[in-house]
């Protein structure tokens, strides 16, 4: 057996790790080392999967900035080649397009991977996987990390390291952008009823924040070819170590450094993705964000006049006023499922194949799933989408926000985040959870129904969700009120019953 635990690596349908130093405290887990043998592991899954032998594969890999980024690809690549199989180099990417590179011609892959952590800090990185069935599922990458952990340590370290003087330099092909951004703009302008590569844009202004990812293609090579003025974009040029703010769309400080650019440009609105472009959010042309629950209101206006009636499902942490909004105003079906990404999709492909017609999963972080665009979460698609409806509201003289002004907004949202210290802290979170449902009862608070994930109550000014997180040791505690101090009120009497468990953190509380 190899000396590195891999299962610590595995977040969910990623790999995420620490890949250099620099930060005290943190122990580079993810470099060189363990990045051949996950290469090896990828290959042997994904050879399984097709019924292909290695050799036959079509494999793509892309990165984000990342300054770890080109040592993690390169041992990658050896560790796929030790497993028979030839990957291409696709340079700087995206994590959509990588997915695309098992859509388009030029490529027709029978994988892709994405090395890239999001917004996680400077210091970390990681691998996404697709085959041309979408995103990897969790037990796919747990069968991924068992192959690579289970190499004796000869073996990994043959597939480890920088590609030497002596191997056959990996084939590169840095077109994928290029091809990407024109698959954007074909379908801002066949939506728009245009000829292909029209300045159907103009008279728009977008600011663009890239926050140092790579997204920086975004405003030059997809929307000032249209005739868009991107003057105003901001944090273009691909940082690996994001000098001016976290590339995160639900980073305060980051929306509100678009709202002010917004702002003082005058632009008609602000695009502001994460560092791989799975997700985005919005400002609108007075500085208001729109993430959270508006960039879902916003997607779901996109499919709406498309898909009448059709279902939206999203994440655990969705207001009341969100599902009146998409129920009663759009008249859509709102499914509040769970947190995660991954959770949001698969339940929404489920439910299509159930016969309950579904064409948007969504999460209040920005991930943003259409059924048209194969349920890939994909960040310049719907900054795309939204884009193409900007542009028929501004031909009718409306504003985007206009969209949005029958959404209510909660006056107070808040998050509080616990640590479970405690060996076992999946089972002491369950079993606080069946607790709290118990005390919730007994003081006479209504418990939400049906609900897919922790304990959701309702209270005459808001709701408040307790819930264990995915992958971390520690229980989440949502709450939103329609009036000030509400939540104040909402974490006094829950500490009451919290403060009870010492194994619980209720600190912030």
């Amino acid at each position: 057996m190899g000396q590195v635990n891999y299962r610590h690596l595995q977040n969910g349908s990623d790999i995420r790790g620490i890949s250099l130093e620099g930060v005290q405290g943190q122990t580079p887990n993810l470099t060189a080392s363990e990045a051949g043998p996950i290469g090896y592991g990828f290959i042997t899954w994904l050879a399984s999967k097709a019924g292909k032998k290695p050799a036959d594969l079509r494999v793509t890999i892309g990165r984000d900035p990342r300054i770890s980024g080109p040592g993690l690809c390169a041992a990658f690549i050896k560790g796929a080649a030790a497993a028979g199989a030839a990957v291409t180099d696709c340079g700087l990417a995206t994590t959509p397009a990588m997915f695309m590179t098992t859509v388009f011609d030029a490529y027709a892959s029978d994988g892709a991977v994405m090395i890239s952590a999001s917004h996680l800090p400077w210091n970390r990185n990681g691998f996404k996987f697709f085959d041309r069935d979408g995103g990897l599922q969790k037990e796919d990458i747990t069968a991924i990390l068992q192959t690579a952990e289970a190499l004796d340590p000869l073996s990994a370290a043959s597939t480890a390291g920088a590609t030497s003087p002596q191997d056959e330099p990996p084939a590169k092909d840095t077109r994928l952008m290029t091809i990407y951004a024109a698959h954007l703009r074909r379908i801002i302008t066949d939506k728009l009823g245009c000829q292909p590569e029209s300045r159907v844009l103009a008279g728009l202004k977008i600011a663009v924040d890239a926050g140092n990812g790579s997204g920086g293609f975004f405003p030059s090579a997809v929307l000032a070819p249209l005739g868009a003025d991107v003057s105003a974009s901001k944090y273009l040029t691909p940082d690996g170590r994001f000098p001016n703010h976290i590339p995160n769309p639900e980073n305060d400080e980051a929306i509100a450094d678009l709202a002010q650019q917004v702002c003082a440009a005058h632009c008609d609105f602000g695009i502001i993705f994460d560092t791989d472009v799975d997700r985005c959010a919005a400002v609108d042309r007075q500085g208001h964000p729109i993430n959270h629950d508006s960039i879902v209101a916003l997607a779901a206006c996109l499919i709406a006049g498309e898909h009448p009636g059709t279902t939206v499902v999203t994440d655990s942490i969705t207001s009341d006023h969100l599902t009146d909004f998409l129920q009663e105003h759009l008249g859509l079906h709102h499914f509040r499922y769970r947190r995660g990404y991954k959770n949001v999709i698969n339940k929404a492909q489920a439910l299509n194949a159930e016969g309950i017609d579904c064409e948007l999963a969504i999460e209040t972080s920005g991930h943003a799933a259409i059924r048209e665009n194969y349920f890939l979460d994909d960040g310049a698609y719907l900054a795309t989408r939204i884009i193409v409806e900007a542009a028929r509201l501004a031909g009718a003289g409306k504003t985007l926000d206009s969209l949005l002004d029958p959404l209510v907004l909660p006056k107070e949202s808040r998050e509080v985040r616990m640590d479970i210290h405690d060996e076992r802290p999946r089972a002491f979170g369950d079993a606080l959870l069946r607790d709290f449902a118990v005390w919730a009862e007994k003081q006479g608070l209504q418990i939400a129904k049906p609900n897919y994930e922790g304990v959701r109550l309702q209270f005459p000014s808001g709701w408040c969700l307790l819930r264990n997180s995915l992958h971390d040791p520690l229980m989440s505690l949502n709450m939103q009120s329609d009036k000030e101090g509400g939540t104040d009120a909402m974490a006094a009497m829950l500490k009451d019953f919290l403060g009870r468990y010492d194994a619980l953190d209720t600190t912030a509380l």
